[in-house]
């Protein structure tokens, strides 16, 4: 028996509605598996704002830190759009969570399901066969760079170090070293200076993997290549702001951004895991929302976070079996509320 005890954060808009689905899912599991499940709920974003709290209250993160694994909705919505730098609900939580529990690899997968392929807006010859990862450096660059306004304008710094490259690489070696052997570098090193170091420390760190082919790309030249050659990529290696927009561009290939999870993870079993979307205030408390990316990222939080493969597996079958079925919320076009999939999924589970 393992104690899959972790972190829930439940956060704003949907993530309350997408959350409890998942938990029902991962209560199924323990069941079936013989797990003992402890969550230790915390607010965390605009609901902790709302309670007269900071975005990222003192006892949620150290509740993070203690566990060692997070599980979190969504955070953010125009709710809170008046307010200013970390006062703000992503600012104030997302970003001090990656930071402080050094989250620096953000993988994010690209693999369209069968059932979904025909609701993408490409064609099909396009999607089979599309079964990439994306790797992007989650805790450096211009997102956490030295940034402020003067009487002319406003700025932004980006500031990579080689320490900060070699990590995030040699976690994209050893991913591809256990899938198809290929990673792509994604920089703009024609014109930036941290791009050019990027490139040549990516380039260092290969020699350690002789098996692995390297390919670079100008992340101009891959917005394009990512849409009429994404068969021809395994593991996509980049830095922050160029994995942030690489990432939902890539979700289009899915045919939805409500099914791809994803997980930031630091060295060891340290981990935050939570669907790509949004808070989506606007439907909200309708049992409307899509849960199936919040239950795949509670199934890599199992896989990653506590070694429990089979108990992993079983929910993405459970998935799979529930796009194929139609078992699925409005969006994807199915009849079910939110809740009734995360039912349906821990159902499937169960028997």
């Amino acid at each position: 028996m393992t104690n899959i005890n972790f972190t829930y954060l439940p956060g704003d808009g949907i993530g309350p509605e997408v959350g409890e689905a998942a938990m029902t899912v991962l209560t199924a599991v323990a069941d079936k598996f013989g797990h003992d499940l402890n969550a230790e709920q915390h607010l965390v974003g605009g609901a902790a704002i709302d309670a007269g709290l900071k975005p990222l209250p003192d006892e949620s993160f150290e509740s993070a830190r203690r566990t060692g694994a997070i599980l979190l909705g969504a955070v953010g919505g125009p709710k809170w759009d008046h307010l200013k730098g970390e006062d703000r609900p992503e600012l104030g939580s997302l970003l001090p969570l990656r930071k402080r529990l050094n989250l620096y690899a953000n993988i994010r997968p690209c693999k369209p399901y069968p059932a979904l392929i025909d609701k993408a807006p490409l064609k099909r010859k396009r999607l089979e066969g599309v079964d990439f990862v994306v790797m992007r450096e989650l805790t450096g660059g211009i997102y956490f760079g030295d940034k402020g306004r003067d009487e002319n304008g406003a700025y932004d710094e980006c500031r990579y170090s080689v320490a900060e490259v070699e990590r995030i690489a040699i976690k994209a070696f050893d991913l591809a070293s256990t899938r198809r052997k290929k990673v792509t570098s994604v920089d703009k090193s024609n014109v930036l200076e941290t791009s050019r170091l990027w490139r040549e420390t990516v380039i260092e760190v290969a020699k350690d993997y002789p098996d692995v082919e390297l390919e670079h790309l100008l992340v101009d030249a891959m917005t394009m290549h990512m849409l009429t050659r994404a068969q021809d990529f395994d593991v996509i290696l980049t830095e922050n702001m160029f994995g942030d927009i690489l990432t939902d561009e890539a979700s289009v290939l899915c045919g939805s951004m409500g099914v791809i999870p994803s997980a930031s993870l630091s060295d060891g079993k340290m981990g935050m895991y939570e669907p790509i979307h949004g808070s989506a205030p606007d439907i909200a408390g309708q049992g409307k929302a899509n849960p199936l990316a919040m239950i795949l990222s509670a199934s890599w939080m199992l896989r990653l976070s506590f070694g429990l493969t089979a108990e992993s597996e079983a929910i993405e079958r459970a998935v799979e079996a529930a796009l194929d079925g139609g078992h699925v919320t409005g969006d994807l076009g199915g009849k079910l509320s939110t809740q009734a999939v995360g039912n349906w999924i821990a159902s499937h589970v169960s028997g």
